[in-house]
């Protein structure tokens, strides 16, 4: 029985890293999607249910389009939240085709677990993504590449972020969510 904390990384490893087969030691085979997409910078189908269609929208169909893919959890589980799980997140990205557009963007997950420790339920909020050029990748990708991976504090994330005005309301969200 994974703990929340493995589903939670295993789920990120399969998504940043396009390994779908991760998926299934995540989720349950009916698991549930919500998509909260509070921005037109991405966009995302508002539900999926099952296995099949969630690892479709999360990992295989976001595989085809993204890569230098990195997702950190701001908080981590404790063996109190065996249940539930709720912490925010970053995420950068680049477009596979051309290395830009580059995607910056944070929000919040919402974890629901079985007694098998799987999701059975998982609502992502994206409440900010910001499109840079393809010009600031080099400096973004070592800013994210630097950090711990896939637990960062927000003041971790803080601490080297990038001073590009662009990313103010990135920035403004992490101080928020520390």
């Amino acid at each position: 029985m994974p703990s929340p904390a493995e589903a939670v990384s295993n789920y990120i490893l399969a998504k940043d890293g396009n390994r779908p087969f991760l998926m299934r030691q995540t989720f349950s085979e009916d698991v549930a999607l919500e998509m909260v997409v509070k921005t037109d910078a991405i966009s995302f189908p508002s539900t999926a249910t099952g296995l099949s269609t969630v690892e479709d929208v999360l990992v295989r169909r976001f595989g085809v389009e993204y890569e230098n893919i990195y997702t950190f959890c701001l908080s981590q589980p404790s063996e109190t939240d065996r249940a539930r799980f709720q912490c925010h997140w970053l995420v950068g990205m680049s477009a596979r085709a051309t290395g830009q557009p580059l995607r910056v963007g944070c929000g919040r997950y919402d974890w629901h677990f079985n007694e098998d420790g799987r999701v059975v339920r998982l609502v992502i909020t994206i409440e900010v993504m910001k499109i840079l050029s393809g010009t600031q990748l080099d400096g973004v990708m070592r800013w994210l590449s630097s950090l711990p991976y896939p637990w960062c504090s927000p003041a971790q994330a803080l601490m080297s972020f990038p001073a590009q005005r662009d990313l103010l309301e990135v920035e403004a969200y992490l101080k928020q969510a520390q």
